[in-house]
């Protein structure tokens, strides 16, 4: 029997080789949306701080939800009022933002959106409540569908989930206006993945300032399905320490909010490097897209919150203890390159530390080499193998769940690495950022080779809970470098006679007015049935896809797709387990290891071919992909698509994009 003491945090924070308040901010994981008709739940606000968005009720995270049939959630867009710590002024800035709120919405961190949990076979149907005020005075003088407009009309996007796109299922082609409510409805089909996904507002015009604003959260899809001969299983099922308990499960929503303050003239108050400021008595918000400009993030002094908070710590990590985190980037302006660093004791307090002063922050007390993240799900696709590295690339809408064990106790950097210009979606010149700290307490020992230690404890895992007829296959699987195809959800798709082609560019051209957002030379026009791009159900198709100007993160909706290979300027494939992109002075690991990987957004480099094949099963309808820089979506960088039953035949006025190119 072991013994374990609990330390008061206000005891704690004496003993942290760093100090960031008397009661530091931790890190919990979004509130649980509960199904409507329960009781509204709050969750326990930080000492001190200004009660916000009450709602009546028990303990958050309460009753487990349905696992099968139908469950119905209430989900409220309200202008929120709060609070956002800014770690150079030691203190938290007010904020008005658009938000999603539901129950257990936090008076803490009222902008990190509840988390939808779902199964498999599962019906969720979603009320969307828009409660932002009418009119709208931004729907004014709109002189084009590509100018950024009506920013208080919403949807809701699935992102990722394998479900319809037509009717009030994932359908981003529906518009609801202040004052209305639509309920949407996902009928998940039971042979669903298993992983994580997210949600967050789609309507075209007003995405990017919506998502900026907070409107975003996980979306987990569980499942309890053992793998069979023939028939994959959920990575759930495996990812036990015990026969009925799971690892624990940190879900990690990084955002960034450039919110800002503005004077008289509407211009952002800022100082003489670009810092954004508010005076006493400001209420900063995020009103317009000069706050989303590809150059505002790294001046703006704004900070990447996780889970609603800046720069938080972790806690109850325990060394040798396995942890699943799933990690969603629902973001719109930087790109991600996590790194675990430790932390010296001799590191000061971050208390005053500027956004400009995190890469020499984190050159002196960040130390060692990086802790291997074990990755093991991307976009919410179990992998066939396994990926350990030292870095995971997030690009806005990526996922990536990582098995972690911490070797050492003592504190942890969270840090955002940095990438050379051509492998950030801002193009910034490489920099390091902080995002917070893991503290990690004495548990059991750990061996050098961490890899070895996870298979060990995946292969007594899968010894416990595997059925007799495939338990030998997994756990042979499992000793050839962390092989984890029973859990893989889909098959790969072969070449084929029968393999139809696409092709997609972005671009962002220059006419002499303002820049034109591009896919295939043109902006996004829903109303020009010759835009659109024609799929035949049943069908499968190569991609290849580039970008002729920036680099810009590529994402359809309804069905995800396998990387084939991924080639640079120099015809290099950088997809292979060990392929280097780049030099020894700008390194970018983001496509390592990715060949046979499905996904469902990735970055296209410019000067890059990006080779891919998806097929189209089950579901008809229209829907989108685009460049998940959302502010690039909505100035145009978007393209319908639509899938037809295969025995549609376009008619010569009307053949689509890809009419001629899909297989029929």
């Amino acid at each position: 029997m072991s013994l374990r003491i609990v330390v008061p945090w206000a005891l704690l924070s004496l003993l942290l080789p760093f100090a960031v308040e008397a009661a530091p901010r931790r890190v919990v994981n979004p509130p649980l949306l509960q199904p409507a008709g329960d009781g509204p739940v709050q969750s326990a606000p930080r000492p001190g701080a200004r009660p916000l968005l009450r709602a009546p009720g028990a303990a958050p995270q309460a009753a487990a939800q349905p696992a099968s049939g139908e469950v119905r959630y209430d989900l409220d867009i309200i202008y929120a009022d709060g609070e956002i710590y800014n770690p150079a002024t030691k203190s938290y800035d007010k904020v008005r933002l658009r938000s999603y709120q539901g129950t257990g919405t936090s008076a803490d961190t009222p902008f990190i959106s509840p988390m939808i949990q779902a199964t498999p076979g599962q019906t969720v149907r979603i009320t969307l409540n828009n409660k932002l005020p009418a009119p709208d005075p931004s729907c004014a003088n709109v002189t084009s569908i590509n100018t950024p407009h009506c920013f208080n009309s919403t949807n809701l996007h699935a992102h990722g989930l394998w479900v319809s796109p037509a009717g009030n299922s994932d359908n981003v082609l529906v518009r609801i206006n202040p004052g209305r409510s639509f309920q949407y409805e996902y009928n998940i089909p039971s042979d669903h993945p298993a992983g994580t996904f997210w949600y967050h507002t789609h309507v075209h015009g007003s995405t990017a300032l919506q998502v900026s604003s907070g409107m975003a959260g996980a979306l987990v899809i569980k499942g309890d399905r053992l793998p069979a001969p023939g028939s994959p299983g959920d990575l759930d099922t495996l990812l036990k320490p015990s026969a009925a308990q799971p690892f624990k499960e940190r879900v990690v929503v990084l955002q960034q909010i450039p919110y800002a303050c503005r004077d008289e003239k509407n211009a952002i108050k800022a100082d003489a490097n670009k810092n954004y400021t508010c005076d006493a008595g400001d209420v900063a918000g995020v009103e317009g897209y000069d706050q989303l400009a590809s150059t505002s993030w790294g001046s703006s002094g704004r900070y990447t919150s996780i889970n609603g908070q800046v720069l938080p710590v972790f806690d109850q990590v325990r060394t040798g203890e396995i942890e699943r985190w799933r990690v969603i980037h629902g973001g719109v302006r930087d790109t991600i390159n996590l790194q675990f660093l430790k932390l010296s004791a001799a590191a000061p307090s971050v208390e005053g530390l500027k956004a400009s002063a995190n890469d020499a922050y984190v050159a002196v007390n960040c130390k060692g080499a990086p802790l291997m993240q074990h990755l093991v799900a991307a976009d919410g696709l179990t992998l066939g193998k396994a990926i350990p590295s030292t870095k995971t690339v997030l690009q806005p809408g990526y996922r990536w769940d990582a098995l972690m064990v911490f070797p050492e106790p003592g504190t942890y950097c969270i840090v955002d690495g940095d990438l050379p210009p051509i492998a950030n979606v801002s193009g910034a010149p490489p920099s390091r950022s902080l995002l917070g700290f893991v503290e990690v307490a004495n548990g059991s020992s750990v061996p050098n080779d961490l890899t070895a230690y996870v298979a060990r404890e995946l292969e007594a895992a899968a010894r416990r809970t595997m059925p007799a007829n495939v338990r030998d296959k997994v756990l042979a699987d499992l000793s050839n470098n962390l092989g984890l195809q029973s859990f893989a959800p889909h098959a790969d798709i072969e070449d084929s006679k029968d393999l139809g082609s696409q092709s997609l560019a972005f671009n962002i051209a220059f006419p002499g007015g303002p820049p034109l957002f591009q896919i295939d030379g043109q902006s996004f026009n829903p109303a020009d049935e010759k835009q659109v791009r024609v799929l035949k159900l049943g069908g499968a198709d190569e991609w290849t896809l580039t970008s002729k100007f920036a680099s810009h993160p590529f994402h359809i909706h309804v069905n995800p797709f396998q990387v084939v290979k991924i080639t640079d300027a120099n015809n290099r494939d950088v997809s292979a387990p060990d392929a280097v992109d780049g030099d020894g002075q700008a390194f970018d690991p983001e496509y390592r290891g990715l060949k046979g990987v499905w996904k469902d957004t990735l970055m296209v480099k410019q000067g890059y071919e990006v080779v891919v094949r998806s097929r189209y099963r089950r579901y008809i309808g229209e829907f989108v992909l685009h460049c998940h820089i959302l502010d690039h979506e909505d100035q145009g960088m978007m393209q319908k698509v639509r899938i037809d039953l295969p025995d549609a035949v376009p008619s010569a006025s009307n053949p689509g994009v890809g009419a001629g190119h899909a297989h029929h």
